[in-house]
């Protein structure tokens, strides 16, 4: 368990901030489809490394606001993040010991599933993907994990440091 004077509040609210601007960034209209989960994956991060701090309830919420700023569905993204946060709590601990290529393995499942929640959502309203590149953005978020885990990390161990 982490010392609560080393958890890195600022940091973990930095970086759900830098997520969500990365997430409503205007992007060219050919690479939407490969825009990374963000917010998932940030979500991820903290919930497997300080599940105590960063858990469902703060998914949830920013989902929400993940959902304000998108103009989609109110609680669309809240359920998905949550569905993920529930997950990757029940698991932190031995995804924590995997490999960095196993640890992208699980987390491409659990950004499948968010993304299936989203399309299930989306196509109950009467909005499903028109297109198989709605899958896209999972290859690009198991891309990412490793080096969004790199940074995540030693800018944690800096502020654990303080």
């Amino acid at each position: 368990m982490t010392h609560p004077r080393s958890i890195p509040y600022g940091l973990i609210l930095l970086s759900l901030f830098v997520a969500l601007l990365l997430g409503i960034l205007p992007m060219p209209l050919w690479s939407v489809w490969y825009r990374p989960e963000w917010m998932a994956l940030v979500i991820l991060y903290w919930v497997m490394v300080l599940p105590e701090t960063v858990n469902i309830g703060v998914a949830w919420l920013m989902g929400i606001v993940l959902d304000a700023l998108n103009g989609t569905l109110l609680g669309e993204h809240a359920l998905a993040l949550a569905a993920i946060a529930f997950i990757m709590d029940k698991w932190q601990r031995q995804v924590r010991l995997f490999p960095v290529w196993q640890s992208a393995v699980i987390v491409g499942v659990l950004i499948a599933i968010y993304k299936l929640i989203i399309g299930v959502i989306q196509g109950l309203v009467g909005q499903p993907p028109d297109s198989v590149g709605y899958a896209f953005s999972i290859g690009t978020s198991v891309l990412l994990w490793p080096w969004l885990q790199a940074v995540l990390a030693v800018r944690e161990s800096y502020g654990a440091q303080e």
